[in-house]
């Protein structure tokens, strides 16, 4: 221990008569720890971000949209024709056992007028399960109920957007706002969901009664059609077997023989989580790894400064042994100089890394997400890295003959 403790002092001492060679010998491990530090804060945030919006859509969901059919030789595109109904929904729900909720809606836009004030935005048809679905809270009022649906009342919950935008600080329950000039009774409010993985402001909708949207609002010609449909599995275990039911049910009730087009197409969301997730991560791994060049690149500038200063005082290091200093002396005082510098490069690193990750976040509007064990991993690679490329130098220097050092000129 006392040895250890020499072998410190001698090693301050060293790097305080070469400040500057010092410093700019540390400049490389504190360039690439920053790196990766921020490097991995900044990946692992943009990580985290799209795994929020994607799950902002809800668990556990599969999304069932209009396909493809083929009419006269004419083929239309995905969605380019209305083939789910109102009736598909509720059968979903009714017979696929695997299957908590489904929500049907209808999709359209339109100009909301309140007071002296007006907003352009989306708007819903939906059933009470959407809420439910989209694990969407109420923050205020209440929400749609199955009366409202049946009756097709003109009663609507609108997002956090549009709250925003037409009644400011002012409580909208029980307003009444005109959606394309057709009143309507604002029975709840949204809470607050964020942007979609798309980019899309999800607070920025307005949902109305699926039966008041199809009937009243968006006059389509075929009022019992919807846009989509929205299933909930009863778990993620029972996803997959959810995804057979509803695919097994809907080709019977559209016909689906076995040389027949499929006319819809189910989407798992979850699988687009697992595989953004994923490559999100692989991401951070690659921006880790080219950061971390940067250390091996210090690590070699510590090797070359250390063979330098092996040179320069090799008699002093004949003088040691002279006196009586042993090989794993000389060997341990060189390799502490040789750690002292990359753990003095790795704190000052480390403290760079997170105050640039912070600074990218409070900038640019980035979200960034430091982890300790990063912090931890990255203090003990410089550490390392002071130990692998130090070891040769004073492995060279723990080696020099007395005599001939006690020559050197």
């Amino acid at each position: 221990m006392t040895t250890l403790y020499q072998s410190l002092l001698i090693a301050l001492r060293a790097l305080r008569v070469n400040k500057m060679r010092a410093l700019l010998t540390m400049l490389g491990i504190i360039i690439g720890i920053a790196a990766v530090i921020a490097m991995v804060a900044i990946g692992s945030g943009a990580s985290k971000m799209i795994s929020d919006q994607i799950s902002s859509i809800g668990s556990n969901l599969l999304l069932v949209l209009p396909g493809s059919v083929t009419s006269g030789g004419m083929r239309s595109g995905s969605g380019g024709t209305q083939t789910l109904t109102y009736d598909d929904a509720r059968a979903i729900k009714a017979e696929c056992p695997s299957v908590a909720a489904v929500a049907p809606n209808v999709r359209g836009s339109g100009q909301v007028v309140y007071g002296n004030q007006n907003w352009s935005t989306v708007v819903y048809g939906v059933t009470p399960e959407m809420v439910d679905v989209r694990d969407w809270t109420i923050v205020a009022g209440r929400n749609l109920t199955q009366s409202d649906v049946d009756g097709a009342t003109k009663n609507c919950l609108i997002g956090q957007t549009v709250a925003d935008n037409l009644f400011g600080g002012t409580d909208p329950v029980t307003k009444i706002i005109r959606i394309k000039k057709i009143p309507f009774t604002v029975v709840g409010v949204l809470g607050r969901k964020g942007q979609s993985p798309q980019g899309q402001d999800q607070d920025d909708v307005i949902y109305v009664p699926l039966r008041t949207a199809q009937r009243k609002l968006l006059g389509s010609q075929f009022p019992n059609v919807v846009g989509s449909i929205m299933v909930q599995a009863k778990n993620a275990e029972v996803l997959d077997k959810a995804e057979d039911e509803v695919t097994e049910l809907l080709n019977q009730r559209h016909r689906i023989g076995p040389n027949r087009e499929v006319d819809y197409t189910i989407r798992n969301l979850s699988e687009l989580l697992a595989v953004t997730e994923q490559s999100s991560k692989v991401m951070s791994i690659l921006l880790g790894a080219v950061a971390s060049i940067s250390l091996v690149v210090g690590g070699i500038g510590i090797m070359n400064i250390m063979l330098v200063s092996v040179t320069e005082r090799t008699r002093e290091i004949g003088i040691r042994i002279a006196i009586g200093a042993k090989k794993r002396d000389i060997l341990l005082q060189f390799l502490t100089e040789a750690v002292l510098l990359t753990t003095c490069g790795g704190v000052i690193g480390m403290l760079l890394g997170v105050a640039g990750a912070k600074l990218v976040a409070s900038f640019i509007g980035w979200p960034t997400l430091i982890s300790v064990n990063t912090i931890i991993i990255a203090f003990a690679f410089s550490a390392g890295v002071g130990v692998f490329f130090g070891f040769y130098p004073a492995r060279k220097a723990a080696s020099l003959n007395p005599i001939d050092a006690l020559r050197y000129e």
